[in-house]
């Protein structure tokens, strides 16, 4: 049986620290929480330049906390992220301009065990058409093969007319597991 598109195959689990007061929505909760966030907040006058001049490419799972994995902190890189981190031409758009007009030299590709884009297809498309009568023009860049697919990120990058930075490429698959990163060889 399979599940439409525009519905979450299973129920998020129940999350105690995620309560919302007063029967309001979880965007009235992110509120809150940025109220208190910006009683304490110092910007410290910092550059939007990441001073580490890196930009990550990873994965928008939920379960990656990729500052504390890394041991980053607020200003330190771009990270951008998608489904399943992979290389599209938004991405490209944005290397770019993180390279060209902010300075960043790095790219630090990051996809991870257990991704939601090798459970799905192309077939998503269809689907998506059947149900609301357009064809998205985005592919879904599902993958099989967490490392092949971090292979061509980093092939996409290094080979971009665009960028200005690529001879400091790495690729990496992190186990959601251990919490560690596993370097990938883009020559194998």
């Amino acid at each position: 049986m399979s599940t439409p598109a525009h519905r979450s195959a299973e129920p998020a689990p129940s999350q105690p620290h995620l309560a919302v007061n007063d029967g309001g929505t979880v965007t009235d909760r992110l509120v809150e929480a940025n109220q208190r966030y910006a009683d304490k907040f110092d910007d410290a006058g910092r550059d939007a330049r990441p001073a580490l001049r890196v930009a990550l490419v990873t994965c928008m799972d939920a379960r990656l906390d990729l500052q504390a994995a890394l041991g980053l902190e607020v200003g330190d890189c771009h990270t951008l992220r998608n489904a399943g981190g992979v290389v599209t031409d938004d991405v490209i758009r944005s290397l770019t301009v993180s390279q060209r007009a902010l300075g960043t030299r790095s790219v630090v590709l990051i996809h991870h065990t257990s991704c939601g884009q090798q459970t799905i297809t192309e077939d998503f498309r269809q689907q998506l058409e059947a149900e609301v009568g357009q064809k998205p023009a985005w592919a879904v860049e599902s993958f099989s093969d967490a490392d092949q697919d971090v292979r061509q990120s980093m092939q996409r990058v290094r080979t971009s007319p665009f960028l200005l930075h690529t001879d400091d490429v790495r690729g990496f698959v992190l186990d959601v597991q251990t919490g560690l990163l596993r370097e990938i060889d883009a020559a194998v």
